[in-house]
């Protein structure tokens, strides 16, 4: 490539002061001189914290990375970005997602980089870095931290989806608190991040179903050697990358999105996945909406059995032929065509596939389950959409009549949940208001609200549950999920009230409130916002500009991208 095409050239080809001081305050890190006549600069883009679990090896596969960019004639180097540890911060990561990706945007832009990779593991993690990205625009390549290895514990196999099931074997008596102290050690054994189809492993498959990895990055597990090849070869490919000048906007487009949204319904993954890909399509400026994800869910039966939807781990997955294995399956339905980040087309990296495993991955002729994907369900009490993962749903409530009994916040349904006059029973509709975007603030995952203890002696294992907030990857049940408008913002889900009959029906696509028009007017009138606006810092930045769920829950100045022209020069 040309020098006058690197980005870098204009730092470090600068003549005079301003070159004097790009180039010499890095050589302070012993850099030699000719690392800077014309060689892509590589930035790798790193989440690595201790407080991060899930990424606390990548100081490794950094150094992977930097092998193969050396390899290939490239400059390599590495930056830290905010991390966002699924299991430690509070409220909630998903408040952070939109700063970190601001972080990410302007550290690419600011700084003299050609190409960059980028290190994701947690589920926050991986939105914001290809959001930020996205908003570049620049050579990009993505590497997941990898899923860690399926944990074990009194002789079966375990993984975070066992967290819901411990806590009630808990709660009945079932465990002890030694056991179940016992078995989180047993589950969490190796670097990773979880075992099962949740958000982490379903944004690994996010970015693979995209183009932006090489193949095989969902699946291969983090403790497996392989991984390091993986990222070793990353850092090969993304000098390529910056010589083709292969920039995100050349992959990521509509038929990108659509294989998937596909491939997501065929490994039941988070419902997560729809406001992360709706928040990069706005980003890169692809026309996604919420309706699209039904649309080309529909088709889709449910063909890798993994929890929470199925039996398995991630690294089953990876031993039965990893996601070209899958994609291979679906090569009548998908878009063969798509572009990915090798220079390849997805049905050219998929050719050779094989399964070796059909009780992991299925055929579409036989699937493991009929349904999957992401139903989206709209009526009065959701009329810009709500979501519902029908795979990790109990088929008999998918169309369901009963009675709400509402929980005006999280601390309301903390509070009252296990109490024995709780007036509830096996049919009633739990409703969840104020723990959206704007109300909680960050939208938690809580709206697969734990039953109550009474219920569960009973021997009920699933309710319908509504909220407009999200849910864990690794969580299941029955559960609607991201109602837009939210409570916060003066949509109908904060008119709820006890005893008001709903009606879920997740065939015909409907949820609605059977509330006259009236009533629901003269409620609104009487309206109050009842959860606490805050006044400063990125908190009230967050809550002024953040967008509904149905849009991504981005915010709105940050849409599309400013490229990658830094507006002014100095020194």
């Amino acid at each position: 490539m040309e020098k006058s095409k690197l980005r870098s050239t204009n730092w470090f080809g600068r003549k005079g002061k301003d070159g004097f001081i790009y180039r010499a305050w890095m050589k302070n890190q012993g850099i030699p001189a000719d690392m800077f006549e014309g060689k892509p600069v590589i930035g790798i883009c790193n989440t690595w914290s201790e407080l991060t679990p899930c990424n606390a090896h990548f100081r490794d596969l950094a150094e992977s990375v930097k092998k193969g960019v050396l390899e290939s004639g490239g400059f390599p180097v590495e930056f830290p970005v905010m991390s966002l540890g699924e299991t430690l911060i509070k409220p909630t990561a998903m408040l952070y997602r939109n700063l970190v990706s601001m972080d990410v945007e302007e550290s690419i832009r600011a700084n003299p980089i050609d190409g960059v990779v980028l290190l994701c593991g947690c589920d926050k993690t991986t939105p914001s870095l290809v959001m930020g990205a996205c908003s570049v625009d620049i050579p990009t390549l993505v590497i997941s931290g990898g899923p860690m290895l399926k944990g074990h514990w009194k002789g079966k196999d375990i993984g975070t989806s066992d967290v819901w099931r411990f806590d009630v074997a808990h709660k009945l008596g079932q465990i002890s608190n030694e056991e179940f102290i016992e078995a989180e050690a047993c589950m969490a054994r190796t670097q990773g991040h979880c075992a099962v189809m949740g958000t982490a492993s379903t944004m690994a498959v996010m970015v693979e179903a995209l183009g932006l990895s090489l193949p095989n990055n969902a699946s291969i597990p983090a403790a497996d050697a392989r991984r390091k090849v993986l990222s070793q070869l990353s850092g090969r490919r993304i000098v390529d990358m910056v010589k083709e000048e292969l920039t995100l906007s050349k992959i990521l487009t509509r038929k990108a999105f659509e294989n998937a949204i596909m491939i997501n319904a065929a490994i039941g993954g988070s419902t997560n996945f729809v406001i992360h890909l709706l928040a990069i399509a706005g980003r890169i400026g692809v026309d996604l909406n919420i309706d699209d994800f039904d649309e080309f869910s529909q088709r889709i039966p449910l063909l890798v059995n993994i929890q929470p939807s199925g039996e398995n781990y991630m690294e089953d997955l990876y031993y039965s032929g990893g996601l070209p294995a899958l994609i291979k399956e679906m090569k009548s339905i998908i878009h063969n065509d798509a572009l990915t980040v090798n220079g390849k087309t997805m049905g050219e990296n998929c050719a050779r596939a094989e399964v070796y495993d059909r009780n992991i991955i299925s055929t579409m002729q036989e699937p493991f389950k009929p349904e999957s994907g992401i139903v989206v369900v709209k009526g009065n009490l959701a009329p810009n959409g709500a979501v519902i993962k029908p795979s990790a749903a109990s088929p008999s409530l998918l169309k369901h009549t009963g009675k709400a009994v509402v929980f005006e916040n999280i601390e309301d349904y903390q509070a009252r949940i296990d109490d024995p006059n709780l007036a509830i029973d096996a049919n009633s509709i739990m409703v969840l208001k104020n723990v959206g975007p704007k109300g909680y603030p960050g939208m938690a995952e809580v709206g697969n609200m734990a039953l109550p203890k009474k219920l569960l002696v009973q021997g009920v294992t699933d309710m319908v549950r509504i909220s407009d907030g999200r849910m864990s990857g690794t969580g299941f049940g029955t559960v609607v999920l991201h109602v837009s408008p939210e409570a916060a913002a003066g949509g109908n889900i904060g008119l709820v009230q006890n005893g008001d009959l709903i009606n879920l029906d997740a065939h015909n696509r409907t949820l609605h409130l059977e509330v006259s028009d009236s009533e629901l007017a003269s409620r609104k009138k009487a309206w109050k916002q009842s959860e606490k606006m805050h006044s400063r810092g990125y908190v009230h930045l967050y809550q002024t500009h953040v967008e509904q769920a149905h849009l991504g829950a981005d915010m709105d100045f940050l849409k599309g991208g400013s490229g990658s022209m830094v507006s002014r020069d100095s020194h």
